[in-house]
């Protein structure tokens, strides 16, 4: 898996199992989400190895307060 790898809307949002709609409003919204994005000739594109770091800052344990 490269993480370089340039992942269009739908490609993330399958792999999130979210919406596009929702991956746009992220975009628009700084305070919903910091996930990483970038434009690569005016479209969107998302960085697989961002998603992966994004992904697991947000990992979890029972443990935790």
């Amino acid at each position: 898996m490269d993480a370089e790898q340039l992942l269009t809307p739908e490609e993330t949002a399958a792999l999130l199992r979210l919406s596009e709609h929702t991956l746009a409003a992220w975009r628009r919204s700084k305070s919903s989400s910091d996930l990483p994005w970038v434009e690569v000739g005016g479209l969107v594109r998302y960085r697989r190895g961002d998603l992966q770091r994004w992904l697991e800052a947000r990992t979890k344990n029972g443990a935790q307060p």
